[in-house]
């Protein structure tokens, strides 16, 4: 065995991404896979085996190589395609599931649906969301961020965006938390997935049904009509999308929140700077984004041919994930990267919102939903302070989305 094999076997058996270890804090591990093992091959807890990619290059050249594509069934042959059932497929016929053409197609039709102009005009709406949670929280002296303010306030605003009626509302968020759930741990979504899904596409047939008969001023009504030369969204690319909305749209900016004022809580000294000067938060957003990234590692890429990446061959069908959180923790590329800076400027160039043709279309919602939050969180309690152990919190489990279970504060 050579001397650099050697100590890369020695490194990765200090390795293990389904700890509790590394669920709390991924980082240390994530430094010995870039400097021993960057593309790093894991035994999944299915079974199968994934690559995983941690360094910020690297990871912009996978999120960005079409060799490495979204859509598996690609991969496999027609008789496989037509014995598997997936009990959610219903709602993947979208663009995270899909490559070009079929995603430039999909992603032309929302966009139209999603523009940056329908969604500033949300900004007075969410103000008025955001200071009714916060009403809510002020004479208690003390909240848990997460179920009080930073969950509600996305599933409130894509409810509304999506034009689901106020009544509805309570069972809709039932099922946008098994959406997210399953999709965070897909290797328990088919225990309890079933019931959800076939009653969330229930209820978006009737929504849609009536949207048809009855256009709102929602983006339901919008998805519906959207149409690009003489082409629209087939009724299960509707649900995808719609479904896609609510994990992507809702999942990410919770965390968004959560992890933005937890590292202000950790760090007052970065917290006072942006309570005395508001306008940095634009800065500060990225800066969130960058040091606890809402989404830790990438969605599901496969390889589609056979790739050489730093000396490794990843085979035609391989599994690759890429680290989105040891990216951007890369010294390579982010100087200090430990450190916590919202004045840091190179934090806009982080990768928690991806890379490529599947750079999230809902990034400038997240962006406004977290600048309003925390702005205005600041502003209304300025003496916010952890109400609990630092080494009390718990992260949630699971691959995909790294956010806290609970965020207890007081003011």
């Amino acid at each position: 065995m050579s001397e650099q094999s050697s100590r890369q076997q020695q490194s990765n058996e200090s390795v293990n991404l389904f700890s509790e270890t590394f669920n709390q804090n991924p980082y240390p591990t994530f430094r010995i896979l870039r400097g021993h093992d960057p593309v790093y091959q894991t035994l999944m807890p299915d079974g199968h085996i994934a690559w995983i990619v941690t360094r910020y290059e690297d990871a912009v050249s996978v999120l960005k190589d079409g060799r490495f594509i979204k859509d598996y069934a690609k991969l496999r042959d027609e008789q496989e395609q037509k014995t598997s059932h997936d009990h959610s497929s219903a709602l993947a016929e979208n663009m995270l599931f899909s490559d070009p053409p079929d995603h430039k197609r999909l992603r032309s039709l929302v966009q139209q649906a999603f523009t940056p102009k329908m969604i500033e005009r949300y900004r007075g709406r969410i103000e008025e969301i955001t200071n009714e949670l916060l009403d809510n929280a002020e004479a208690k002296g003390r909240m848990e961020l997460v179920g009080d303010f930073s969950f509600p306030l996305p599933i409130i605003v894509i409810c509304e965006l999506l034009g689901i009626p106020k009544e509805d509302r309570n069972q809709f968020r039932t099922w946008s938390n098994a959406l997210v759930e399953a999709n965070n741990n897909p290797e328990h979504a088919n225990e309890n997935m079933q019931p959800y899904v076939e009653a969330f596409v229930t209820y978006l047939q009737q929504l849609t049904a009536e949207r048809r008969k009855d256009p709102q001023d929602d983006l339901v009504s919008q998805l519906i009509h959207a149409e690009d030369e003489g082409d629209r969204l087939t009724e299960k690319e509707l649900y995808g999308v719609i479904s896609l909305l609510i994990i992507a749209g809702h999942e990410t900016t919770v965390n968004l929140i959560t992890n933005g004022v937890l590292a202000l809580l950790q760090h007052p000294d970065q917290m006072e700077q942006l309570k005395n000067q508001p306008d940095l938060i634009h800065g500060a957003l990225n800066e969130f984004l960058r040091y606890e990234g809402p989404v830790e590692f990438s969605t599901d890429r496969w390889a589609n041919e056979t790739v050489e990446l730093q000396g490794k061959t990843i085979e035609r069908g391989d599994h690759v994930l890429v680290a989105l959180d040891s990216a951007d923790h890369d010294p390579e590329h982010f100087d200090d990267p430990d450190v916590f800076d919202i004045k840091r400027e190179s934090n806009s160039k982080h990768l928690a919102f991806g890379k490529g043709v599947h750079f999230c279309l809902g990034a400038p919602l997240a962006d406004l939903e977290g600048e309003i939050a925390i702005t205005t969180l600041l502003r209304r309690m300025p003496d916010l302070q952890l109400d609990t152990e630092p080494e009390k919190l718990q992260w949630r489990p699971g691959m995909l989305m790294r956010g806290l279970k609970e965020l207890p504060v007081a003011f």
